[in-house]
């Protein structure tokens, strides 16, 4: 059942909000959440889709926080360049195709192309672009997310139904303060769905269903039940990440669009979603999570209940400079950094051979995920596909001593001598589990929280180097936490050569001004590649134009 009991969190005005300490707000209430015992236990006003549509439809009178907007904005630029930087991958090619095929059926815009779409085929198209280069922004806490995959729906919903500027931005931030509210802020909050091997796009449905019922201005009434069409329909198991890893991994974010644009439009023509869908008897919580095992199991939920708070989880999530895993951004950081110190061969470049081993400490994710303890031949074979090696922090490691940078193109493109003395280096790697790191992973404390590790490379003869890093540089907490500039220089370089300089800077003047627009002018957030070409399918499907 919900119950309520106040929190105290830190907080303060400013893009770095999880890591100041001082101030109290009273503005949060932590929700209980269980199952119920049997059918019709729980009041509609006790449920927890319930509360988030509140938040949702109360966001309507809330201020706008300037610092959320200018993230909002700047995980827009993000959203461009990491879909553009992706645009002629091969599923990238294909979800761009599908939306070839409803050209002109709509207002919603697809990255790099120019006319409206299908609002389905545009978020789709985009969602899948966004996720490709695994470069998007994330949050950890009791889940994993990719709090950015709400932004692809959102924006074909706003293009789609004529909104202001200021709503999408609106829905933007209110998407994030839900998804980030279900992954965890802390103080034992938080539902983990990875545990059991449930796959991130229940949360993401859940937080694009509410931002978009928040935008377009959605009662309650409907907005609760666009969030439990959304929920219910968005349970999928993460088999996506085992194996002969494929495109499933990619269109996750794809299929949690379309699922949470049609839940909204369902509950828009007042259509009922199941309920309660994460306490009932049958429920998420009962039949997929803790509560298979565990009848009384409960979750906590920190939800921001005042009307009179701005809206500020998204300043709580990390931007990621490097096309890898989370967990990996601040070890490649260190790799980099530690580069500097290794000898050299007379050429200048990093005598690789001089490498006897290196060690690396840390959590149990890194290790067990993406280290040694996975046990994964593939993780030490440069031969594995992109989707293997950017969860292999042997690979990461390896190539940033190698080439002294970690590049979204350059990093996964060797040449068959690279490959070889890659291998070789990648083989000298292992990763340790440490408890330090560990509680550091899990500290609810987002001020402590971290996710690096300890690095001790051993040169031939014995003599060693040793260095540690916490958090990603980028990140709001790390050495050079990412603004403006950093979002810019990122569209730059992974937009060369596709879009031009004065469609770029068209493009970034329609973000800065995003406020001042509405209807039709929101198709202007939009990138059209207008130098190089865009691939399409080789061949011809089902939903490819004929």
């Amino acid at each position: 059942m919900l119950n309520a009991s106040a929190l105290q969190p830190n907080g303060r005005n400013g893009v770095i909000v999880p890591f100041n300490k001082g101030e109290v707000s009273m503005a949060t209430t932590i929700h209980s959440v269980r199952a119920e015992h049997q059918s019709g236990d729980l009041a509609r006003h006790d449920q927890l889709a319930w509360k988030l549509a509140e938040l949702a439809t109360q966001a309507r009178s809330r201020p706008l926080d300037a610092a959320s907007v200018g993230m909002a904005k700047n995980r827009i630029i993000d959203n461009a360049a990491i879909a553009l930087g992706a645009a002629n991958e091969r599923a990238v090619v294909v979800a761009r195709g599908q939306g070839r095929l409803v050209a002109g059926t709509g207002n919603a815009t697809i990255w790099g192309l120019k006319g409206g779409f299908h609002p389905l085929a545009a978020a789709f198209a985009n969602a899948v672009a966004v996720r490709y280069l695994d470069n998007d922004d994330t949050y950890l806490a009791a889940e994993y997310s990719h709090p950015d995959d709400n932004i692809s729906p959102v924006i074909a919903a706003a293009q789609q139904t004529g909104v202001s500027g200021e709503d999408l931005l609106r829905g933007i931030i209110v998407a994030y303060e839900v998804h980030v509210a279900l992954v965890g802020t802390g103080n034992g909050t938080g539902i983990c769905l990875h545990k059991h091997k449930v796959d991130h796009m229940t949360h993401i449905a859940a937080g694009t269903a509410a931002g978009i019922a928040s935008m377009l201005g959605l009662s309650t009434e409907q907005a609760y039940h666009a969030i439990n069409f959304a929920v219910h329909n968005a349970i999928s198991s993460r088999q996506s990440r085992k194996g002969d890893i494929g495109a499933q991994k990619e269109f996750v974010p794809g299929f949690s669009a379309e699922i949470a644009l049609k839940a909204v439009h369902h509950a828009m023509h007042n259509l009922k979603g199941p309920n309660p869908v994460y306490e009932g008897v049958d429920s998420i919580i009962r039949r997929f999570l803790d509560g298979r095992d565990n009848p009384g199991a409960e979750y906590r939920i920190e939800l921001n209940d005042s009307v009179q708070a701005p809206m500020r989880n998204i300043l709580k999530t990390y931007p990621k400079q490097h096309a890898f895993e989370y967990q990996g951004q601040a070890i490649i950081d260190l790799a980099l950094q530690m580069r500097e110190q290794l000898p050299r061969d007379a050429s200048g470049k990093v005598d690789m051979a001089q490498i006897e081993k290196i060690v690396l400490q840390t959590s149990h994710h890194t290790h067990h995920v993406i280290g040694t303890g996975a046990n994964d031949p593939q993780k030490i074979d440069p031969d594995s596909p992109r989707g293997t090696l950017d969860h292999s922090i042997m690979f990461a490691i390896a190539r940033c001593i190698q080439t002294g940078e970690f590049h979204k193109d350059r990093a996964y493109q060797m040449t068959a001598g690279e490959k070889l003395a890659l291998r070789s280096l990648m083989m000298k790697i292992e990763t340790r589990f440490d408890q330090h790191w560990e509680d550091l992973y899990h500290d609810q404390d987002p001020n402590i929280q971290a996710y690096g590790g300890r690095m001790t490379i051993t040169i031939n003869g014995g003599d060693t180097i040793t260095d540690e890093k916490n958090r990603a540089n980028a990140h709001p907490g790390g050495d050079t936490p990412w603004q403006r500039p950093e979002y810019i220089a990122k569209l730059e370089d992974y937009t060369a050569g596709l879009v031009s300089d004065a469609e770029r800077n068209r493009f970034l003047e329609q973000v800065d001004r995003l406020e001042q627009l509405s209807g039709k002018q929101l198709m202007q957030v939009n990138l059209v590649a207008d130098q190089g070409s865009l691939v399409v399918p080789e061949t011809i499907g089902i939903l490819d134009p004929q």
